[in-house]
């Protein structure tokens, strides 16, 4: 008895489409599989230190403790001696001739003192030596209240000066690290620009690296969805294959070899 099998095919050209997608399917998985990923992940892509980052870093550094040399020199304005530093080395020569100018100027009122003593009548006696003694005493008091003042004046202006140094190195001191740490932000500004330009330079580099690796692969997937479509779009074709039935000598023989069998039994 014949049998009767019906079958849908896809039309022959869907069908070779389908073969050649498998097999560039298969070919793009192998190529990824064995692919090396160096190439698109590393640390190739991460940007390093820009230079002027580093001269920041170097910069930054070296600053460190920048002031202790102001504030070296603002300790030696310090302290009860500080003053003889900064004395006028001419203090003495003008004490001295401001004295000696004193001096004369005193010596000519010893005269006067005479003078007066014989317009009295009493010269070269105990009034006029009294008197001499009293202007002795008074002029050696004024002597050494002006030196005295000379000496203040000079001590004064050598303690202003100590506090004025002072004031300078203690500002120069907060000053330098703060233009030095104007410097350090500039420089690390620019840097980092131009880092994020290198970083998303290389970052569109491995995107690049990542396309070309995965094009092979890409490109089948967008094959097969176009091969999809057409099995979608196609209506399958019908083939029905029938199993031929026994020949009728085949059927003879058959039927000839079971009757034997029986009569072969029987007897």
């Amino acid at each position: 008895m014949a049998v009767s099998e019906t079958r849908v095919l896809p039309p022959e050209f869907i069908e070779a489409a389908g073969k050649t997608y498998l097999g560039d399917l298969s070919t793009a998985v192998g190529q990824y599989k064995g692919a090396d990923l160096s190439k698109v992940y590393g640390p190739q892509f991460v940007a390093g230190q820009d230079p002027l980052q580093q001269e920041a870093i170097k910069k930054l550094q070296a600053g460190i403790g920048s002031y202790q040399p102001y504030i070296q020199a603002a300790e030696a304005a310090t302290g009860p001696d500080a003053y003889k530093s900064y004395m006028s080395p001419y203090q003495q020569d003008v004490i001295d001739a401001t004295l000696q100018e004193f001096d004369i100027q005193a010596q000519k009122g010893i005269p006067g003192i005479a003078q007066n003593a014989i317009q009295a009548g009493a010269f070269g006696g105990a009034r006029q030596g009294v008197a001499e003694a009293e202007f002795g005493a008074a002029s050696n008091r004024n002597r050494a209240a002006l030196q005295a003042q000379l000496l203040s004046q000079g001590f004064g202006q050598a303690n202003q000066l100590a506090a004025q140094q002072f004031g300078q190195q203690m500002n120069l001191a907060g000053q330098v690290p703060a233009l030095q740490g104007a410097d350090i932000g500039a420089l690390s500004t620019m840097g980092g620009a131009l880092q994020q330009q290198r970083q998303a330079e290389l970052a569109a580099q491995q995107q690049l690296n990542i396309q070309n690796l995965n094009q092979p692969l890409t490109a089948a997937q967008q094959y097969g969805q176009g091969v999809t479509s057409l099995i979608a779009g196609y209506p399958g074709k019908n083939i029905q294959e029938v199993t031929p039935s026994p020949s009728g000598l085949s059927s003879l023989l058959g039927a000839g070899s079971t009757l034997a069998g029986i009569y072969g039994a029987l007897k």
